[in-house]
């Protein structure tokens, strides 16, 4: 017995000095530089009607590998992490939603495991320090159509705590030989049960209810410790790994209009741990610039100074995890970066800079390079870019921003060959076209794969049909019939009139069918001239999309997608 404890004791010596070559988590926030979020891919996720209930083993592992493409952005690959590396950036936040790929006992699908290591190796071997998360486990429950099953309410992590535990258990185990510059985040924007967003029991029904806040308080930094406890068991380098932890719903305390909105601050309790300076406070900040950027700085230094206040001055880093702008230019549906760069870009310059002084590494959320410009991979908002990493490095000099213009006017549009089906084809963004001068081309390789019913049909991406196409300069309406021989690849050349060019550029296009699977989709035509090619024209129809895909006509407080894009109502 003497002997097994001696030989226990020596093991744990081992593993505790492998771990004390971890930097500390304040110098972490340093090495990082400026950060990027590979959004909407290993955390796109869609829930099946009807199986909202997380008591029943249909509501767990509904989908495949094919989750990482369902919200319209494209498998991430070597080269965008490569591409984004060579542009400055230094770190990745790789945001992933596992329930999806878990069965009701919690175990995760080896398939999806082996694809987030995949995924993370891409970001690691580039030299870049990777964070993964839990992200849509949790977040704004949608009545009937969508249901998180991490809340932030004593009763859920009750019910939850084993399962949440087990989870990052199967995680850290996976995880437990990689360097410090793989981080774990213990949870994405959890929110009470009434999906209250700044703050616990804003939407609780009447009035704020302190009970109901302090509960989802508690309950959040319950899952925290329960998050560094479950990672730190696993022993390895998860001893003394840097780990994330987050505010209520990821609030900033940003903003005056309410007495509670520092609560998120003030009442986490950071988790105990028994590696020292080894955990960071994760935030996001999504500020609305429509007032000027005398106001978003003045936002900015009252939100970094209760940062200051609540964590940094007392020794715990943090990082901002996701920040953008609140998008939407009410009235026409553009975002910031169209109708307000300049502000836009004064703001991005502060914001990066200002965090910098405070040492808080910063993670854009996901544009820069978005959509099918991944595939190329190519920035469709270069200038951007070049700001946010001028802003924290003082330069570019040195960095490659490639863009559309260096393709030779060639877009790739398809990333892996797809047999199209109705309600179920290839999207192609408005910026595809919109890119190009009106002489834009679409030249697609395909086969077909029955003697029947072929079709290629082309729609608007409001699924509208359109009428003035033609395919080899023959018009074909909405539909071409390709009439082809089974197995045989033809090539054809796709063609419009100006009136549905001009709708392409505003709403871009999907093409469905049957019995037709296309191999390659290519836009090809002439850049843009005398003016930036980057500006993408969005819909002028207000069209959102909620976490679920479902379309909504008046969007209220949370998140919604539009062009593939996160967008934030407050």
């Amino acid at each position: 017995m003497k002997k097994l404890l001696i030989i226990s004791m020596l093991i744990a010596s081992v593993e505790t000095l492998h771990a004390q070559d971890f930097e500390p988590a304040t110098e972490a926030v340093k090495n990082m530089g400026v950060g990027w979020n590979l959004g909407n891919t290993l955390e796109a996720h869609n829930q099946a009607a009807g199986t909202l209930d997380p008591t029943k083993s249909s509501y767990w592992g509904q989908q495949g590998l094919e989750s990482e493409v369902c919200w319209g952005q494209v498998y991430a690959t070597p080269e965008l992490l490569k591409m984004i590396r060579e542009a400055g950036f230094g770190a990745i936040r790789v945001p992933v939603t596992w329930y999806n790929h878990m069965d009701i006992d919690g175990k995760v699908n080896a398939a999806w495991m082996a694809r987030v290591k995949e995924v993370v190796g891409y970001v690691l071997s580039q030299g870049m320090y990777c964070i993964i998360n839990v992200h849509h486990d949790t977040g704004a429950d949608i009545s009937g159509k969508s249901y998180h099953w991490i809340k932030a309410q004593g009763s859920n992590y009750t019910t939850n705590k084993a399962k949440f535990k087990n989870l990052w258990n199967q995680i850290a185990t996976e995880f437990k030989d990689y360097d410090q510059k793989l981080l774990f985040e213990s949870y994405n924007e959890m929110l009470d049960n009434d999906n209250s967003w700044n703050y616990a029991s804003s939407k609780n029904s009447g009035s704020y209810n302190v009970t109901k806040a302090n509960d989802a308080y508690k309950a959040i930094s319950d899952y925290a410790q329960s998050f560094v406890d479950a990672v730190r068991a696993t022993g390895g380098n998860n001893v003394n790994r840097n780990l994330v932890v987050n505010t209520y719903a990821a609030s900033c305390g940003s903003g005056s209009w309410n007495t509670h909105l520092q609560e998120p601050l003030s009442k986490l309790t950071v988790p105990t741990d028994p590696a020292t300076n080894h955990i960071m406070v994760q935030v996001h900040d999504y500020p609305n610039i429509e007032n000027g950027i005398t106001s978003v700085k003045n936002e900015i230094d009252n939100m970094i100074n209760r940062w200051n206040t609540y964590f940094i001055s007392k020794g715990i880093p943090m990082i901002l995890g996701e920040w953008g702008t609140a998008n939407v230019d009410k009235g026409d549906g553009k975002t910031d970066y169209d109708v307000r760069r300049d502000v836009m870009f004064q703001f991005a310059d502060y914001m990066v800079k200002k965090c910098k002084e405070y040492h808080v590494a910063t993670f854009y959320w996901m544009g820069l390079s978005d959509g099918i410009f991944r595939i190329q991979p190519i920035f469709n908002q270069p200038d951007l870019a070049q700001t946010i990493v001028n802003a924290y490095h003082g330069s570019t000099s040195g960095y490659k921003y490639p863009t559309i213009a260096d393709t030779g006017g060639v877009l790739n549009c398809l990333q892996k060959e797809k047999t199209i089906e109705w309600g179920s084809g290839i999207t192609i963004t408005n910026s595809a076209f919109s890119s190009f001068e009106n002489s834009v081309k679409l030249k697609l390789t395909f086969t077909v794969t029955s003697n029947s019913s072929q079709d290629i049909q082309f729609n608007d991406g409001s699924w509208e049909h359109l009428t003035g196409v033609f395919v080899d300069g023959t018009p074909k309406g909405a539909d071409y019939n390709p009439s082809g021989t089974v197995g045989t690849e033809y090539n054809v050349t796709v063609t419009f009139d100006q009136s549905v060019y001009n709708t392409l550029c505003q709403k871009g296009m999907i093409i469905q069918g049957s019995n037709v699977t296309i191999k390659k989709a290519v836009v090809e035509g002439t850049i843009v001239s005398g003016i930036t090619p980057l500006v993408i024209d969005r819909p002028v129809d207000n069209t959102y999309y909620n976490l679920k895909g479902q379309r909504v006509t008046h969007p209220q407080k949370g998140i919604y997608i539009q062009n593939g894009k996160k967008i934030v109502f407050k």
